[in-house]
């Protein structure tokens, strides 16, 4: 096993390859080892073995056509020469292998030690490729394109067990492609864990000959450059350096400039086009071929400014008023001074190296003039005049303009050219992706941004497949076997892919679960070799293989969690995907994991918010005479609000209705919206007046807001409502709201209205009074209650969303449920950002000849009159079964009325779902129920009505009070 880094854990060392024996000996036979040994080790085995590689082989290719005088040879001889000197004496092996695994050069720390190995492992040109070669330093650096170390048993080969190597690819820095591998081999007792730092700086060393190599290239087109202009040219030629105009180029004129210059590069071919700077003035660049004295070929950019012809001037004229945010041109110009002479201008960095003898004094060139890191020439170099003496060849400019000046832009190879507009390419990539990836928090939304973002600039299939726990907001405990298929993108559609919705099948061997087991992408550049992958639905793999050759697949892992794989495939272009292709899959991937997180995250929270804000609204609503109600709540798309609504059956056939609005979002305000409605509903339930129980909320959220601790992170608690309460033996209705909008009126003939009821303050402002109103709703009217996120909006008017509210609404013979649905088809917004809850209730009257009303004084003679009345009441209504209980409780009833309160009194009886008995008095005396002694002579008749009634209770009026029972009827 192995740190970060390559170093060797103490187990490593004191087990002395014992431990990755058994592991392979375990593997070999068939047995699951995951856990047991590193999972770059653990793929390499699984690929070797998918290969059927024998772990007895000992014979490997041999290639006698390798080229000892490469540009890797030549750039990574010398270093090799100076680990042969450091390690002089030890039984180390240094070897440098190109990208196909063919070993190009050996240096031994001794020489005696190298006649003891066989041939393969101390002659050139031997192929230690990992599908020749099995499990070893320099192919698995190939596959795993990172620093490698291969210790004892974890070699495939059985020759290799005695020996340990550590291997680190070698890149060109131009490009970024690998260029090959360096590696150390040495015996396995022999384990140092300063061989890590000390193979990545000979790496290091060897990649910085390789620039070095590069930026003779260049440099060489480049003189043959400006040797061909210069011999055009005629006169004394002047020096001015470049750092006296360049400030005044506009950066975006300049990237602009050196854009297209990359792409007219990498064309490979003679070109002009027009380029539009900032000040309005138009730029030609021109492409030019060029040839260095070795042969090296290459394409010069020159930038040609036309316009009115110039006046004539000084030495150096002013430009600024004729080529503002051109100073790149002006300092690479030609001008015409008095005597009509060319004078060519030459930047002073570059005249002593690149054109030496022609300019004495000039400054030497310090690490090369040339961009040492991009391979480009700087856009410094001059060149001679394109007018009027243009050379043949050059593309003609536009009729209506003259050339002003011209200069060189940029010089280079053609391949090179590639590797700089890809790269250019890549970045535009990325920055698409930031604004693209991530504009919602829905996890499948933002998978399906990932591969439209890949798709064509990437790849041109994509697959993602995430577990079925994260599209729930939820970590998945299973993330190998809990995926299904949620997303495929392509350039077309007839590709045989696993469907969306199905569960892929990934075998041990595939690309996708191996980087989902490393953690890290997996590269396959030609899937016609992937053993893995080929092994994996064969039939569906040899369809795909007609149309895909090169995947990518790359783990959507984000804060430690594992959200799933994408899998990117290339089909169009012939070239495989490179290592700079799996590091923008990775940025890709790795950005779009984040945002998923993040809409996992909040689809998790949402949920529980969600769940709560659920569990504490009603989740039945009762049976009731006096209305026929129906309801809807639609949350937030952002988040879960307060929004509440509440039916309560009050006494006497009433009802109450709240709907209610508690500021804020999450979970604070599921919770306080909870606490709230049951405050609400224990009000109610006492019988208060809307106002009163406006009163007793009002001071409510008041404690809640001093209760507190930590009032400054989640701000003042504050919360609208409505509370009307209908009696349906008057059909009137009383209503008062804080801080709340009106309700709807619908009448029995259609004609909607928003009642003018006084507004009052939102809850939790304390020592301001509410007003109540009533209104009279006749049978059938319709009472629509709902909370602001309705009619607010901010795109919307709120005037017009009430007139669209009013046109859903004028239709009396919608039922209540067909009106809540036909008021958030019409006039709720597509997404709500806040909370909607509506609540539609359908008044009912109770039937005159259900009702029964006596007046009586206060005489105790009466009590005995008002039994037989209510007796042969009920006996109208055909309740002869109830008429013992009733008689019994209006006795009590009446009697307490006549004896502690107050005339005239009333005594009413109405005959609903339940029979309800009621007697009026107009004293403020509360009844109290208690349990009388054995020696007392009263005290018992209100113990009487509680045993004899399904409940009981009292209401105040502005009159007195009201003391009411109610019997349960026997259904048939």
């Amino acid at each position: 096993m192995v740190r970060s880094g390559g170093e060797p854990t103490p187990m490593g060392r004191a087990t002395g390859g014992a431990g990755p024996a058994r592991t392979r000996e375990r593997f070999l036979q068939g047995e699951a080892v995951e856990g047991g040994v590193r999972s770059p080790i653990l793929g390499s085995w699984q690929r070797s073995r998918s290969l059927g590689l024998s772990p007895d082989q000992a014979d490997l290719p041999f290639r006698g056509d390798f080229d000892p005088e490469s540009r890797l040879v030549r750039a990574a001889a010398p270093v090799l020469d100076r680990l042969q000197y450091t390690f002089a004496g030890s039984r180390m092996n240094i070897s440098v292998a190109d990208a196909s695994g063919t070993v190009l050069l050996r240096r031994f720390g001794d020489a005696s030690f190298a006649r003891t190995l066989p041939a393969i492992q101390r002659v050139p040109g031997f192929v230690f490729a990992e599908r020749y070669a099995g499990t070893n330093g320099i192919g698995l650096a190939l596959a795993e394109r990172q620093l490698i170390r291969v210790y004892g048993a974890e070699h495939f080969a059985e020759r290799a067990q005695g020996n340990a190597c550590r291997a680190l690819p070698v890149r060109d820095p131009l490009s970024g492609r690998i260029e090959g591998v360096l590696c150390f081999g040495y015996p396995r007792a022999a384990e140092d864990p300063g061989l890590a730092t000390m193979i990545r700086k000979a790496a290091e060393a060897v990649e910085r000959r390789l620039l070095g190599q590069s930026t003779v290239r260049e440099r060489a087109l480049l003189r043959s450059y400006l040797d061909a202009r210069a011999d055009a040219a005629t006169g004394p030629h002047h020096r001015i350096g470049l750092d006296e105009l360049a400030p005044e180029l506009h950066p975006a004129d300049r990237a602009v400039l050196l854009d297209r210059a990359t792409e007219l590069i990498s064309g490979a071919q003679r070109a002009a086009v027009d380029v539009n700077l900032s000040d309005g003035r138009r730029v030609t660049l021109v492409s030019r071929p060029t040839t260095s004295a070795s042969g090296v070929e290459g394409i010069a950019i020159e930038a040609v400014l036309t316009g009115p012809a110039f006046r004539p001037a000084g030495a150096f004229p002013s430009l600024a008023d004729e080529t503002a945010g051109s100073a790149l041109l002006a300092a690479l110009s030609l001008v015409r001074p008095p005597g009509d002479r060319p004078v060519l201008l030459v930047p002073d960095r570059l005249s002593a190296d690149l054109m030496p003898g022609r300019h004495a004094g000039a400054a030497p060139v310090e690490g090369g003039a040339i961009g040492e890191r991009t391979g480009l020439a700087a856009p410094t170099a001059p060149t001679a005049p394109t007018s009027p003496a243009a050379p043949a060849g050059t593309p003609d400019l536009p009729s209506d303009s003259q050339p002003l000046a011209s200069g060189l832009v940029m010089v280079g190879e053609p391949s090179v050219g590639e590797y700089a507009l890809a790269a250019r390419r890549r970045l535009e990539l990325l920055s698409e992706a930031s604004a693209s990836i991530g504009t919602t928090l829905d996890v499948r939304r933002t998978a399906e941004e990932l591969a439209e973002t890949a798709i064509p600039g990437l790849a041109d299939f994509v697959t993602i497949d995430l577990p079925e726990a994260v599209l729930r907001g939820e970590e998945s405990t299973d993330p190998l076997g809990d995926l299904r298929r949620v997303v495929i993108r392509g350039i077309r559609d007839d590709l045989p892919f696993s469907p969306v919705g199905k569960k892929p099948d990934f075998g041990p061997t595939t690309p996708q679960l191996r980087c989902l087991v490393s953690g890290r992408a997996v590269l396959e550049p030609d899937l016609k070799v992937a053993a893995g992958w080929l092994a994996h639905e064969p039939e569906l793999s040899e369809q795909l293989l007609t149309a895909v050759h090169s995947l990518i697949t790359v783990p959507l892992v984000a804060r430690g969690v594992v959200l799933g794989v994408a899998s990117f495939y290339r089909s169009q272009d012939p070239a495989p995907f490179g290592d700079d292709d799996r590091s923008l899959a990775q940025e890709l991937a790795g950005r779009a994991a984040l945002s998923m997180d993040n809409a996992r995250r909040y689809t998790h929270e949402r949920a529980m918010v969600l769940a709560l804000q659920r569990s504490l609204l009603p989740h039945g609503l009762p049976d009731l005479d006096a209305v026929e109600v129906a309801h809807r709540y639609l949350p937030a798309e952002s988040d879960v609000g307060g929004d509440w609504y509440d039916v309560i059956p009050l006494s006497g056939t009433r009802v109450g209705l709240f709907v209610g609005d508690v500021v804020g979002h999450g979970m604070l305000s599921a919770a306080t919206m909870g606490r709230l409605r049951t405050a609400a509903r224990s009000f109610a339930e006492l019988d208060f007046p809307p106002d009163e129980v406006l009163t007793h909320l009002d001071n409510v959220v008041g404690r809640l807001d001093r209760e507190d601790p930590e009032p400054e992170d989640f701000g003042i608690i504050g919360a609208t409502c409505l509370y009307a309460v209908y009696d349906p033996t008057t059909q009137q209705c009383a209503m008062a709201r804080a801080g709340h909008p009106p309700p709807a009126l619908v009448r029995p003939d259609g004609t909607v209205s928003f009642p003018d009821l006084p507004a009052g303050p939102p809850l939790g402002l304390g020592g301001l009074p509410f007003e109540m109103a009533e209104i009279h709703l006749p049978e059938d009217s319709q009472l629509v209650l709902y909370t602001d996120g309705l009619i607010e909006d901010r795109n919307r008017d709120v005037d017009e969303v009430l007139e669209h509210l009013s046109g859903a609404l004028a239709h009396p013979e919608h039922t209540p449920d067909e009106t809540c649905q036909t008021v958030l088809d019409l006039v709720a917004p597509d997404h709500p950002y806040d909370d909607i809850a509506l609540l539609v209730a359908r008044t009912h009257a109770v039937d005159r000849n259900r009702i029964a009303t006596w007046d009586l004084a206060a005489d105790p003679a009466l009590v005995g009159e008002v039994r037989a009345d209510a007796l042969r009441k009920l006996a109208d209504w055909g309740l002869d079964e109830t008429a013992f209980a009733a008689e019994l409780i209006l006795s009590e009833l009446v009697t307490n009325a006549v004896r502690h309160g107050a005339g005239p009194i009333r005594v009413r009886l109405l005959h609903a779902h339940n029979l309800i008995c009621e007697v009026s008095d107009t004293s403020n005396t509360a009844p109290h129920l208690r349990r009388a002694a054995s020696t007392d002579e009263g005290g018992r008749g209100l113990f009487l009505v509680a045993q004899l009634s399904q409940s009981w209770g009292t209401r105040y009026t502005t009159q007195g009070k009201v003391i009411w029972a109610e019997c349960a009827l026997e259904t048939v």
